[in-house]
């Protein structure tokens, strides 16, 4: 249980990560989707996406050789993460 908090903790420390989460718990989409969605920069998306990725809390649906038109989904942990962030009420409005 303790990982989940961690994982937990990770994501709501920053802002952009919870932007990549919540908007990637909608659906599958592009860096510049989320940025646009969530009126972030894309260089703070990118950067949580990655680590994200790096966690399994994200994926990329496309070839990793793909350079423009990355698609993005969340994974069955991240979905996990994220429903749980939710229960507990832990998002700053």
């Amino acid at each position: 249980m303790t990982e989940v908090w961690d994982e937990i903790g990770f994501v709501i420390s920053s802002r952009y990560r919870v932007a990549v989460l919540k908007r990637l718990a909608e659906g599958p989409a592009t860096p510049s989707q989320i940025a646009t969605d969530s009126e972030l920069s894309i260089a703070h998306i990118s950067r949580s996406l990655r680590r994200l990725r790096d966690r399994d809390l994200v994926e990329l649906l496309v070839s990793e050789d793909r350079k423009k038109g990355r698609v993005y989904g969340i994974t069955d942990r991240g979905e996990q993460i994220w429903g749980q962030i939710q229960a507990e009420n832990m998002l700053e409005e």
